[in-house]
């Protein structure tokens, strides 16, 4: 008795498919895929079995999703200097890329242990936190934290969330110039919330950089953390 050969799954014939247009430049870095009733149509299948053969692909750092907007091919790495200046949105428009940031939360609260030494803050002291996701092109790239002193910076969160810009909400407290004191470099893997919110899947890796920036004179003003998706982002050390 000949026993017949087990199928493949369908949605593997799929996501070989769009693998293979994506490899042959059909659907190029940046470019929205068709929608997934589309795709149901090309294939002669249902969306459900479309959406497991895109998952696949998004688990594989191929496409990432946008909430709303569809399905798109992955960028190349974004080049991401790391030097004694680090500005987030020059350093995208230098690298051709089109950055934004989208706010998370906003909070003034008491700082714990890490956080008033870092800022070198009294025992009163109270902190703002601005907790976002950076993108470029609209991809996420990186979900980051940042502390600033509140006596210093009162109406600080106004201010980030009409210029969603550090520097430019520094510029307004007199802050023209800032660098880094220190940065360290640690690999990571995604939590399920980093990895739902940088459309990443569970345990990919990460890169957090944990830094200081300091003002002309010396003085802390910001402490930051900041989770790169590891595939999305080149980290380079510059001079400045």
């Amino acid at each position: 008795m000949t026993m017949a050969k087990p199928r493949t799954a369908i949605w593997k014939t799929i996501h070989a498919t769009l693998t293979g247009d994506i490899a042959q430049g059909r659907y190029g870095p940046g470019d929205k895929l068709p929608t997934e009733a589309a795709l149901a149509r090309r294939f002669g299948v249902n969306r459900h079995t479309v959406r497991r053969a895109l998952s696949m692909l998004a688990e594989e750092g191929i496409v990432h999703p946008r909430r709303g907007a569809g399905v798109y091919v992955a960028q190349t790495p974004t080049e991401y200097p790391l030097g004694r200046r680090v500005r987030f949105h020059q350093n995208l428009q230098a690298a051709g890329r089109m950055p934004a940031k989208e706010i998370l939360s906003l909070e003034t609260r008491t700082p714990d242990r890490r956080e008033a030494e870092a800022l070198s803050l009294p025992g009163s002291g109270r902190v703002h936190v601005y907790e976002g996701l950076s993108l470029a092109d609209g991809q996420p790239i990186a979900l980051f934290r940042s502390i600033f002193p509140a006596a210093r910076f009162p109406d600080l969160p106004e201010a980030l969330r009409r210029k969603r810009s550090v520097t430019a909400a520094l510029g307004e407290y007199g802050v023209n110039d800032y660098t880094r004191a220190f940065t360290r470099l640690t690999a990571k893997l995604a939590t399920p919330t980093q990895a739902l919110q940088l459309n990443l899947r569970e345990g990919a890796p990460l890169m957090r950089t944990v830094s200081v920036n300091i003002d002309p004179q010396g003085k802390p003003i910001e402490y930051g953390r900041t989770w790169f998706a590891g595939d999305r982002v080149t980290l380079t050390l510059a001079d400045s």
